[in-house]
């Protein structure tokens, strides 16, 4: 895979078919979002309402509804089971795929993005993640490819043409990150605008293309957010919004964790990726094309690992867009490390032995 054309499109598709579309729905739905989302899909099927999420039949006011309706569609052409409702998400892994390798190939090498794939894929909590039906895999997909975008934006900064068209691409996609998951998109969006413009020591877009792309964002967000204010009454968008609050400030259903959780979740949850990303984050970047898409991976790992470490409720899965710039980092070193004879200093290698620890005790204990 030197390139990325129609063979490699169909490599990475066979690939995502091999590893995560097998046993789909055999296994019962298990995590309450999982089994919530699942639910409002199947509501939405038997009461032809399409425009409300509910479960019960009550308002269900935590999520926007376009996760749920790719589920719907999905419930309507393989029926209501396990299968169904997460094949949306092996849908998300393919495309992921696909994408990173074409980020890799486009701004880096063949070699980084080939490395890149393999530790997507091969690192613990990606790979079952896409194996649920859980929302973040597919919002993941489209704010990452919002802040791909971005990077080109940054990258365009002396071209007003290129960087304002990739701005408004940026926009777009993070409209549709909001329908997928919430405004959460909007926050790290802006934080990356924030980031980036620092990092380039002065703001990297005019003021009209912000206004443009916030008119673009505000269009897309609207298409559900304004039909469901005028059907319903403001309250149901005061309660999406109130409890995305309550989910930044405040303990949200017993899952408080310290402010180290999800450090920690990263690093023994991305084995082995995680510590070669440690070894890359100290790396400089002089190729004049690599820089602005090192950067923009690089800030985005720490805007989300430190915005949801800020965070009061913390899963597993609120870091989850980390994952993709963990991996890439992990990529980048490896390839150059293969490239120049870098190797790894004995703190790394001790740390890649202790993020395997808890995979090694499990593998242990199952015989007993």
């Amino acid at each position: 895979m030197k390139q990325y054309n129609v063979v490699t499109f169909f490599i990475l598709v066979a690939l995502g078919i091999m590893f995560f579309l097998p046993f789909l729905g055999a296994v019962h739905l298990f995590d309450w979002d999982e089994i919530n989302f699942a639910e409002a899909a199947r509501e939405m099927l038997l009461t032809g309402n399409y425009s409300s999420v509910t479960i019960n039949y009550e308002p269900f006011w935590e999520k926007p509804p376009l996760f749920i309706w790719m589920q719907l569609l999905s419930m309507k052409l393989f029926g209501v089971n396990e299968f169904a409702a997460r094949l949306p998400t092996v849908l998300s892994a393919i495309a992921t795929l696909n994408l990173i390798y074409f980020i890799g190939v486009k701004h880096f090498r063949s070699s980084v993005a080939q490395w890149w794939v393999l530790a997507y894929l091969g690192s613990i909590i990606p790979h079952f993640y896409f194996k649920t039906g859980l929302i973040d895999p597919t919002f993941n997909l489209f704010i990452f490819w919002a802040i791909y975008q971005l990077g080109l934006a940054y990258s365009h900064h002396q071209n007003q043409i290129n960087n304002r068209r990739n701005l408004l691409y940026a926009a777009l996609l993070i409209g549709v990150a909001v329908l997928i998951k919430g405004p959460v998109a909007l926050l790290i969006f802006l934080l990356m605008l924030i980031g980036l413009s620092i990092a380039n020591r002065k703001v990297f877009f005019t003021f009209s293309s912000f206004l443009l792309s916030a008119l673009i964002a505000t269009v897309i967000i609207s298409i559900w957010f304004l039909p469901e204010t005028i059907k319903n009454g403001p309250w149901f968008i005061q309660r999406f919004i109130t409890y995305q609050f309550e989910l930044f400030s405040q303990n949200v259903a017993g899952h408080q964790q310290p402010f180290y959780y999800h450090p920690l979740v990263l690093f023994f949850g991305c084995f082995p990726a995680s510590v070669f990303a440690i070894r890359a984050m100290t790396m400089s970047v002089d190729i004049h094309r690599e820089k602005p898409f090192f950067t923009t991976f690089h800030i985005l790992f720490w805007v989300v690992l430190i915005l949801f470490s800020i965070v009061k409720t913390k899963i597993v899965h609120y870091s989850s867009l980390c994952w993709l710039p963990l991996c890439f980092m992990a990529a980048y070193w490896i390839e150059q490390a293969l490239d120049k004879g870098f190797r790894l200093k004995k703190i790394h290698g001790f740390l890649l032995l202790l993020s395997d620890l808890p995979l090694l005790l499990i593998q242990l204990a199952i015989p007993f």
